[in-house]
């Protein structure tokens, strides 16, 4: 494995490769059990992952975790805009309420300005018996939660990709 983070701007780059075949690891990013199973931060489940994978087509996620307060539910929503198997998966994605309903960034106590919708754009590469992966999300600083929440779940990635290799 090798992995590198590289911040420029507002957004969070990934660049890992990983002992597993490029049609399992596209497999995880497009069939919405498999994403389920890895995606979010340490201690997140996906109780709800929606995901109608072409070009035009909508996704629909549930994020929950446990909070002090007790469990807090995220709803994230977005649409493919590049479907090509198994090289490149790209969406859009933005904060909503459990319909679907795009909230605004007010509305959830982000800094003014902060964009509604930002774009996840994944690369994968053959490498051998391994599959090169580049993950941009566009809009989300590196040093954010959403971003360090990135690295863990990319840990959560390879680790599902290691019992299923």
């Amino acid at each position: 494995m090798t992995d590198t983070n590289a911040t420029d701007g507002d957004w969070v780059v990934i660049e890992r490769t990983f002992a597993a075949p490029i049609d399992l690891v596209w497999k995880m990013w497009a069939e919405a059990e498999h994403f389920a199973a890895w995606y979010g931060p340490q201690g997140a489940s996906i109780p709800v992952a929606e995901m109608d994978v072409r070009v035009g087509g909508t996704r629909l996620i549930c994020m929950e975790m446990q909070t002090p307060d007790g469990p807090m539910k995220m709803w994230f929503t977005g649409e493919f805009t590049d479907v090509t198997p198994p090289q490149r998966l790209a969406y859009t994605d933005a904060m909503c309420d459990e319909d679907g309903t795009v909230k605004t960034p007010e509305s959830m106590g982000m800094p003014p300005g902060s964009p509604t919708s930002t774009e996840v754009v994944v690369e994968l590469t053959s490498e051998g018996e391994g599959t090169r992966m580049k993950m941009t999300h566009v809009g989300v600083p590196a040093d954010s939660p959403g971003g360090m929440g990135w690295g863990m779940a990319i840990d959560k990635l390879e680790a599902r990709l290691s019992e299923s290799a």
